[in-house]
């Protein structure tokens, strides 16, 4: 019996994260320490994120949720990067650079966007897999809420603004 609930979990979970849904968690936690190569060939830490409220996405061209949810994320950063936030978009192992680059020249991205060639950073992260995979920083270097698929939008801006106003 207590099989049947456990996979019976498993399987109501993966329907919840197959239809659109997405899974969030609300631990306290440190940023994992990472080195991030960005499109232009400079280097960023997770120490760098510091003093700011960041949101880490990561995400793959060929993720049919992560380019869907690209234009929110850029509505998002336009709308709060003046006050303190900011994004940074890393792009799965398995996604060629190409492909990254055209992705984030054609749409304009105006965050930063890094490559995870070695799955380094992925793994440093918690060994993400599925994308999207969005990670909420406050401004000193704690994960807030971390999200598996699309988040809400909504209820992440009014974090963003809870984050945005504590010193």
């Amino acid at each position: 019996m207590k099989r049947t609930f456990i996979a019976a979990t498993a399987a109501a979970a993966l329907l919840v994260i197959g239809s659109g849904a997405y899974y969030v968690s609300t631990s306290r936690t440190v940023a994992p320490q990472a080195t991030y190569v960005l499109l232009d060939g400079s280097q960023k830490t997770t120490a760098d994120l510091k003093g700011r409220v960041t949101l880490v996405n990561f995400w793959a061209t060929s993720c049919v949720t992560c380019v869907a949810e690209m234009p929110k994320v850029i509505a998002t950063y336009d709308k709060y990067h003046a006050q303190g936030f900011d994004t940074l978009a890393v792009a799965m192992s398995y996604d060629p650079p190409a492909y990254v680059v055209n992705y984030a020249e054609t749409r304009k991205l105006p965050f930063k966007v890094a490559i995870d060639n070695t799955g380094s950073v992925a793994k440093a992260w918690g060994d993400i897999q599925l994308t999207p995979t969005t990670f909420l920083i406050n401004k000193r270097g704690e994960i807030v809420k971390s999200f598996v698929g699309e988040p809400d939008f909504a209820d992440l801006h009014r974090l963003i603004e809870k984050l945005l106003a504590e010193a």
